[in-house]
C-alpha cells in the first residue's frame, strides 16, 4: 500500500516539475524564441489548457480499464511528450508540446486522488490524498528549484529533460508497486456525465478556477518579481523557489489536517481568506529583499492548504462519479493556472508592474471565498427543503 501512494506521488512529482518550472525560466524561454515574458506566459496557458481538456475525456474513455494500466498510459503519455519539449525549436512547436503533455495531467491526478482514497484506511482518506500531492509539493521544494538553477545557468531545455527523467521513474513505480485495481467506473461513458446536472459540482469547480487562480497570478510572474521589484540576482529566484517549496509542502500537511477536522469547504474558505490578505500585503513587501522572501515562503504554505479540502469537496459532491468528478477537478486547478497568468499579465502588459499580479491575485482570492459563501449556503437551502419534502408521521 506504501508502495503504491509512493507511485502516485512520483508522478505527482514529475507533474509538479513540468508544471511549475516554467514560471523559474520563464524570462530565459522568452530570450530564447525573442518573444515578450506576457506572450511566453501562453506556454503556461496551453498546457493548462491541455490538462482542462484531457480531463474528461482521458478518464471517460479509460473508465472501463482497470485503474492501474490507466495511470501506466498516462505517465507514458506524460513522459514521452515532456521529453520531446526540450528539443522545441520556437514558439509554435513549444506551444504545441505543452498542450500536449498537459493532456494526461488532470486524468492522473483525478483517478489518482480516488485511488489514493481507497488505498488508504478508513477515516485517513485525506492523509492518503495528502500523500499523493505532496509529490506535487516535494517537486516545488527540490525539483523546481534544481530546475531553475540548470535552467538559468545552462539551458532551459535540460530542465524538461528533467521532467522526461521523472517520467521514466513514475512509469516503472506505477509498473511494479501499483496493485491491480478495479475498472475506475461500472457505468458507461454517457451516465458518468449526468454528474454535470449537479449545481453545487458547478460551484465547487468554479470556485477551484477562480480560487487557484489567485495563487497563480502571483506564481507566473514570480521570477520577474524577484529580479525587477526586489532587485534580487537571477541566482536568487531558485531560493526562493525552494521557500515556496516548502511553504507548499508545509501547507499540505496542515490542508490534509484542517480537511479532518472540519468540513472541507469551511476549510477551503478560511484558506483563501487567508491567501487574499497575504497577497495584497505582498504589494507592499515585494521590494524588499528579506520580506519579499519571507512572503514566498508563507503564500506557497497558506496556497497549499487548499490542495487536499478542495479534492475532497469535490470527490464528496461527485458521488457515484468520483473519478470524473476529481479529474474535472484537476481541469478547474489548470483554467485556474490559465486564467491567473492571463488576467495578471493584463496589468503588467499595460505598465503597471509586477506587483498588479497580486493585486489580481487577492481579487481572484476574495471571488473564490464569496463562492464558498455561496455553496454553503445552497447546501443548507437543500437540506431545508429535504427536511420539508419528509413525510410526517405524527
Amino acid at each position: 500500500m506504501n508502495k503504491a501512494l509512493l507511485s502516485l506521488a512520483i508522478g505527482g512529482f514529475g507533474i509538479g516539475l513540468t508544471e511549475f518550472v516554467i514560471m523559474g525560466i520563464l524570462p530565459d524561454i522568452a530570450t530564447s524564441f525573442a518573444i515578450s515574458i506576457p506572450s511566453a506566459g501562453h506556454f503556461i496557458s496551453a498546457y493548462a489548457l491541455g490538462v482542462v481538456v484531457g480531463a474528461p475525456i482521458l478518464t471517460g474513455l479509460g473508465s472501463k480499464w482497470p485503474a492501474n494500466k490507466v495511470l501506466l498510459v498516462l505517465m507514458l503519455w506524460f513522459t514521452v511528450f515532456n521529453t520531446l519539449s526540450a528539443f522545441a525549436t520556437g514558439y509554435n512547436s513549444f506551444i504545441a508540446l505543452r498542450f500536449l503533455s498537459g493532456l494526461p495531467h488532470g486524468a492522473f491526478f483525478g483517478i489518482g486522488a480516488v485511488v489514493a482514497g481507497k488505498l488508504s484506511k478508513k477515516g485517513k482518506e485525506a492523509q492518503g490524498i495528502a500523500i499523493m500531492f505532496s509529490g506535487l509539493t516535494v517537486a516545488n521544494l527540490l525539483g523546481v528549484p534544481l530546475g531553475t538553477y540548470l535552467g538559468k545557468h545552462f539551458s532551459w531545455n535540460i530542465s524538461f529533460l528533467m521532467v522526461g527523467i521523472v517520467g521514466v521513474l513514475a512509469v516503472l513505480s506505477v509498473k511494479f508497486w501499483m496493485p491491480v485495481l478495479k475498472q475506475s467506473s461500472e457505468k458507461s461513458f454517457i451516465k458518468e456525465f449526468k454528474i454535470f446536472k449537479r449545481l453545487e459540482l458547478w460551484l465547487i469547480i468554479l470556485l477551484t478556477t477562480i480560487g487557484t487562480g489567485g495563487f497563480f497570478a502571483w506564481y507566473s510572474y514570480i521570477a520577474p518579481l524577484i529580479t525587477d521589484v526586489a532587485h534580487h540576482e537571477d541566482s536568487v529566484v531558485s531560493y526562493a523557489m525552494i521557500l515556496a517549496g516548502l511553504g507548499m509542502v508545509i501547507g499540505n500537511i496542515i490542508g490534509a489536517k484542517l480537511a479532518e477536522k472540519m468540513q472541507p469547504i469551511f476549510a477551503v474558505m478560511l484558506t483563501l481568506v487567508f491567501m487574499a490578505i497575504c497577497l495584497a500585503l505582498n504589494t507592499y513587501f515585494a521590494s524588499d529583499k528579506v520580506m519579499v522572501l519571507v512572503m514566498t515562503f508563507i503564500i506557497g504554505l497558506v496556497t497549499f492548504c487548499l490542495s487536499t479540502p478542495i479534492s475532497l469537496a469535490i470527490i464528496n459532491a461527485s458521488k457515484g462519479s468520483e473519478t470524473l468528478g476529481s479529474s474535472l477537478n484537476q481541469s478547474a486547478f489548470n483554467v485556474g493556472n490559465a486564467a491567473g497568468a492571463y488576467f495578471a499579465g493584463l496589468p503588467i502588459a499595460m505598465g503597471y508592474g509586477y506587483t498588479s499580479a497580486d493585486w489580481v491575485g487577492a481579487g481572484m482570492a476574495v471571488l473564490g471565498v464569496f463562492i464558498a459563501i455561496g455553496i454553503i449556503f445552497y447546501r443548507k437551502y437543500r437540506f431545508n427543503k429535504r427536511q420539508k419534502l419528509k413525510p410526517s408521521y405524527s
